[in-house]
């Protein structure tokens, strides 16, 4: 079968050769661990357990996921394997199973969670890059979604990432997500239920930030659960793009900051600053896998 499941509808038949995420039909994973560095409530005290997925059908240049998500690497896995994985972490305290770059393994996944029937929340952990006609396939197995809004300029997603229609892509993934979890749901301090919109602040982009985080505002209100990061590394090759070279700097991360409180968002995470470093990037060697 043509692979359609995402925006770039490569048309690759993945049972024999892989897509433009890089990887084949089988789930190819890098790495299943607890994990206490995402949002509070995604963390809790015990950990998200999560799993990263190998491959990516967006490919940002600057991408802090390098090795797995351009390099693609990872052990290939069945289903059965990845269900053991998802015990294993529940049976290790993980407050929920947090799928990190799913989006390219979105209808086996969709599959696997009809049968498994987790016993803690699904979260699907994603670029935003989404065909909302596969997220409708995933109705009602995704507890909470986790999409990131990385870009509200054509321009800058086409240098950055290849995909120019990434602005109004995201904005209609979004708005599907909403649609799905309409409202956000906490239980002693973890979201049960809901959708949480992340965006990374990148060096000399911060209009693009601002913009974002209006557009967040008008379409889906301000009482929607912004993650602001900070935590932007230089990684891979960023040769064509000098100014991503750098972290953000203390101006630029304020000049954010203050457009969030301007916009009155009332639910928001802020990163500090000091989470720009690659000691945060987890380990991709196949831990748990």
């Amino acid at each position: 079968m043509k692979c359609t499941a995402c925006p770039r509808a490569c048309g690759a038949v993945r049972a024999e050769r892989p897509g433009f995420c890089g990887v084949g039909s089988a789930f190819t994973v890098a790495r299943a661990a607890l994990h206490r560095w995402e949002e509070p409530c995604i963390s809790g005290k015990n950990g998200s357990g999560t799993v990263f997925f190998s491959g990516c059908n967006l490919c940002c240049a600057f991408c802090q996921n390098f090795e797995i998500s351009h390099g693609c690497f990872g052990r290939e896995i069945t289903d059965e394997r990845l269900c053991e994985i998802f015990d294993e972490l529940i049976a290790q305290g993980a407050h929920n199973l947090n799928l990190v770059n799913p989006s390219h393994y979105a209808e086996r996944l969709a599959r696997v969670l009809r049968d498994y029937r987790s016993p803690v929340p699904v979260v699907w952990n994603s670029s935003g890059y989404e065909s909302v006609e596969t997220l409708r396939a995933l109705e009602g197995l995704v507890d909470v979604w986790l999409p990131d809004f990385k870009f509200s300029r054509p321009d800058k997603a086409l240098a950055y990432a290849g995909a120019a229609d990434y602005p109004e892509t995201a904005l209609a993934a979004i708005l599907e997500m909403k649609r799905q979890q309409p409202r956000d749901v906490f239980e002693d301090g973890l979201l049960r239920r809901g959708v949480i919109v992340r965006h990374l602040i990148l060096p000399k982009n911060t209009n693009s930030s601002v913009e974002i985080l209006r557009l967040i505002a008008d379409r889906f209100g301000p009482d929607t659960i912004v993650s602001l990061m900070a935590q932007y590394t230089p990684c891979g090759d960023l040769s064509r793009f000098p100014e991503l070279r750098r972290p953000i700097t203390a101006r630029e991360y304020e000049k954010v900051l203050s457009a969030l409180e301007g916009l009155g968002f009332s639910n928001a995470y802020v990163q500090e600053r000091e989470a720009a470093d690659a000691q945060y990037i987890p380990p991709f060697d196949l831990t748990g896998v």
